[in-house]
């Protein structure tokens, strides 16, 4: 056993040392075909190097790994050492997502690029309050315009929202059926009925 932890820990060491470098001077995440012209190594190799990475971080009890965020790769911190994190931090970054919240970001979720009209037709309310809440927590980002009267804006998901849910890409959600998009209308009819209005 101890032959095969020495055996990954020296094999890729180069490589291992420029990606660990890379990201970690990156901050952000990297994308692959950076890594590719950097390391001047296939995709698949890179790969191969960067799951030996992961399996050396979690067998030493490292406090990160490397994230992969649709394409391209990030230096995290583990999600079980967060707590840790917010007492060095005197003001930890905190999302406070209601209902309403969440609900918006899954209908962009699925149904990206979209715009502010689709997601209304689709909760029966205005969304201007939430959709600006989640640029404002970054869960979300303008796509640009679609090619039709008034221009309106197209938005979808961010790299941010991929690291807060824990999944890969898009494609990696849970799948949404019609039933669950039938109950986000009857609560926004809910809120109506209630007299409840975000605000523009």
């Amino acid at each position: 056993m101890e032959e095969k932890k020495t055996e990954i820990k020296n094999e890729h060491k180069k490589e291992m040392a420029v990606i660990e470098a890379v990201l970690f001077a990156m901050g952000d995440s990297v994308e692959m075909g950076k890594l590719v012209h950097v390391l001047e190594q296939s995709e698949k190799e890179i790969r191969e190097v960067i799951a030996q990475m992961n399996e050396l971080y979690e067998k030493s009890d490292r406090g990160i790994y490397i994230a992969e965020l649709e394409d391209s790769f990030q230096l995290c911190t583990k999600p079980e050492l967060y707590e840790y994190l917010i007492k060095v931090a005197k003001a930890p970054r905190k999302y406070v997502m209601s209902d309403t919240l969440l609900e918006t970001l899954s209908i962009i979720a699925y149904k990206q690029p979209v715009t502010r009209l689709e997601i209304e037709k689709i909760r029966g309310v205005s969304c201007d309050h939430a959709v600006n809440r989640l640029l404002e927590f970054n869960l979300i980002q303008e796509l640009g315009r679609l090619d039709a009267p008034g221009r309106p804006l197209l938005f979808g998901t961010t790299e941010e929202f991929l690291r807060t849910f824990g999944v890969k890409s898009i494609g990696d959600l849970p799948t949404l059926n019609s039933e669950q998009l039938e109950d986000f209308k009857k609560q926004a009819e809910e809120e109506a009925e209630a007299g409840v209005r975000l605000e523009i």
